[in-house]
């Protein structure tokens, strides 16, 4: 997949079948759109194209509104690149492109930069300065502008719609698993491993300590992971702790990783991805040290046992 950073480096390319949006998570209703592009585009021998934005609308327009995010931009494109997609064109976003009118938005961006012969969007789109176009306006304009567009119906897991801020709302209930269907994959942080207070090596386990890039992170608690290595292509099974470490009178959230099967001290990772499978329990305080220690070893076992299970799952697929 090629990456655009702008509308006027996508320029000139042929015909494509396009779709628009944040696509925050890339979740199964990301997805349905996704699909649909890279179907039709690979029929007429089009380019499957998607066009976002960065920063997200919301950021600029309204703030003090505007949804934490699942993903960053990198991680969004590595998760679009899984989709049969050919190209993304990232608009940064600002107020000078928010006033452009839906007519200049779709004769001059899709039709002309694009050279969109189809548009697929999602049942609630809105587009053009103040969101004055919606899905019926962008057909007119297709009419007029030559392409076609194709309105794709939310996505439902359960008899419950598949969003963005139902994704939100799961991870801060604590409720991973689910969030995980509706991502098509484990909800995951990824950044740099940054030095704790020295605490649970002294007096506890020895953990992994994540600065996160994304903001949304799940509800305090404990839970089952995977840690990998983005610097080599090594995992390991863990357990996590999200929380405030009330034991030790923390100050801020951390994220800490206590790997199930150790970690060798010369080769720790200075970057890695935690993927959530599963909670466990919820943060609390304990009389001491040796009591939380305990508990994490317990907190291992379980683990050690979710993933022993998770294993011949996969193993029996």
């Amino acid at each position: 997949m090629r990456v655009f950073r702008s509308l006027d480096a996508a320029a000139g390319a042929g015909p494509s079948a396009v779709t628009i949006g944040n696509f925050d998570g890339v979740h199964l209703g990301h997805r349905a759109l996704l699909h649909a592009v890279s179907d039709l585009a690979h029929k007429r021998d089009w380019r499957a194209t998607v066009l976002t934005f960065d920063p997200h609308p919301a950021q600029v327009l309204t703030p003090d509104r505007a949804p934490r995010m699942l993903t960053t931009i990198e991680q969004r494109l590595a998760l679009l690149a899984g989709q049969g997609i050919h190209r993304t064109v990232v608009v940064p976003f600002d107020r000078e492109f928010s006033q452009r009118s839906p007519e200049d938005f779709a004769r001059h961006l899709l039709a002309g930069t694009l050279h969109a012969r189809a548009v697929f969007v999602g049942y609630n789109f809105r587009f053009g300065h103040k969101a004055a176009g919606d899905t019926t306006l962008l057909a007119a304009l297709g009419e007029r502008f030559g392409f076609s567009v194709h309105v794709v119906d939310g996505v439902r897991f359960r008899g419950c719609p598949v969003s963005s801020s139902e994704v939100r709302r799961l991870l801060g209930a604590g409720e991973v698993a689910r969030a995980a269907r509706y991502l098509a994959r484990p909800y995951a942080l990824e950044g740099a491993v940054v030095a704790g207070q020295g605490i649970g090596r002294a007096s506890t386990v020895p953990t992994l300590n994540l600065a996160a890039g994304a903001s949304v992170t799940p509800a305090t608690g404990v839970y089952v992971t995977r840690v990998d290595c983005l610097e080599t292509s090594r995992t390991w099974p863990a357990v996590t702790n999200v929380g405030y470490r009330p034991t030790f009178h923390g100050a801020g959230l951390t994220i800490e990783s206590f790997l199930l099967t150790g970690l060798d001290a010369q080769a720790t990772p200075r970057h890695i991805r935690v993927s959530f499978l599963h909670r466990l329990r919820e943060e609390r305080t304990f009389p001491g040290a040796a009591e939380l220690k305990a508990q994490i070893l317990k907190d291992a076992a379980r683990a050690t046992t979710f993933h022993r299970r998770l294993r011949r799952f996969v193993a029996a697929e």
